[in-house]
């Protein structure tokens, strides 16, 4: 019987850690679900935390922030390493600045702010502006 608890007991969270989706991965993480766009078709996580998202093609949003507009554009599929409060070696997912398109590395939660590494600068959004996903 205590055999019979156990491998339901494990089965359970088997069932449970395959069924949580990309967006509960940003969650635990302390990262809002908004980083990543609704519509994700895959992902793997790894055991060292580094994440493939794959979106059934390109995709662009807009943040609004202070009245200024940052348009950020996700591949089809893009990675990034995921730790508690940040995402570094992203690639796939850029943010426009003035008019050149710019490669977002790294992001990192500091209290309420997310400061998103472009090139050598870093630019802070309000957690807020990503608490949903965008379309």
């Amino acid at each position: 019987q205590h055999l019979l608890v156990v491998v339901l007991v494990v089965a359970t969270i088997l069932h449970a850690a395959s069924s949580a989706t990309v967006y509960d991965v940003l969650e635990q993480n302390n990262l809002p679900r908004g980083l990543i766009p609704q519509g994700v078709t895959s992902y793997v996580l790894h055991p060292d935390g580094h994440l493939q998202v794959t979106l059934p093609g390109d995709c662009n949003f807009v943040v609004t922030v202070a009245g200024a507009q940052y348009k950020f554009r996700f591949g089809s599929t893009f990675v990034g390493l995921v730790k508690p409060g940040s995402i570094s070696e992203v690639n796939g997912v850029r943010v426009q600045v003035k008019w050149a398109w710019l490669g977002i590395s790294q992001v990192d939660r500091a209290g309420d702010q997310l400061k998103f590494t472009v090139g050598s600068s870093t630019v802070s959004f309000p957690v807020g502006n990503f608490a949903s996903s965008p379309v």
